[in-house]
């Protein structure tokens, strides 16, 4: 019998026609407009098949993180409650999926100007090895977690000790207050060989539907979006 090989948003949106659901984006860039091809967004096909939440609620330059969508995710899924019908997350960003799951509340911590200056003065001169060792003396749990490469993280992360005199780490274990609703996981297990055949033959489709030219656009846009803000500003 031959299987059947769904990914997440076919399997999303066949579980959403079997419960009687509605479909949250948990993808960190599907959120943004104009970003289809790239992100796999689901076309307006798949989305005209169920309700979908949480996709193309943003321009491309502007500023998202995991608080807000945590706040606008959890107003969908109470909404989609309210009307009998059954909340389905589908991504995407281990994240998003993650601060719903386990119930994350943010906390608002400041951000010190000159700190971040002072710290990428200190990655100009000496690396991101070196700006590493700096988190590993004070915060060696979040260290560990937080690749040496990823300097904007590790730059936040001795921010915040900075600023609030606890480490990530400890805040991290601080925010979770467990899930406000119950919930069960699907997850889609393939075996590597398919895994890299379909990522290989995804990028071929992208390619073949128009990936650069969208990326050209985007850019053109981008820029656009930022003249006008700027001459808002001005």
């Amino acid at each position: 019998m031959a299987q059947l090989l769904l990914g997440k948003t076919s399997l999303g949106i066949a579980l959403a026609k079997a419960l009687n659901g509605e479909i949250i984006s948990a993808d960190s860039m599907q959120i943004y407009k104009y970003m289809d091809i790239g992100t796999a967004k689901p076309t307006q096909k798949e989305q005209s098949e169920c309700s979908h939440h949480m996709i193309d609620i943003c321009l491309p330059n502007e500023e998202y993180s995991v608080a807000k969508y945590k706040e606008a995710a959890t107003k969908c899924i109470e909404d989609i409650l309210s009307r009998g019908k059954v909340p389905i997350i589908v991504g995407g960003t281990g994240l998003y999926i993650d601060t719903l799951v386990r119930g994350i509340e943010f906390s608002t911590i400041d951000v010190d100007e000159e700190y971040r200056k002072e710290l990428q003065e200190i990655l100009s001169e000496k690396g991101a090895e070196y700006l590493h060792k700096l988190l590993e003396d004070v915060d060696r749990e979040s260290a560990d977690k937080i690749d040496k490469n990823n300097v904007r993280r590790v730059m936040r992360a001795l921010e915040i000790y900075k600023i609030t005199g606890k480490t990530k780490s400890s805040l991290d274990k601080e925010s979770i207050k467990g899930p406000a609703f119950d919930y069960i996981v699907f997850g889609i297990l393939w075996d590597r060989e398919t895994l890299y055949e379909r990522i290989n033959r995804r990028v071929d489709i992208m390619i073949a539907d128009g990936l650069v030219d969208e990326v050209k656009k985007l850019r053109r846009r981008v820029w656009i979006f930022e003249d006008i803000t700027s001459g808002i500003r001005l």
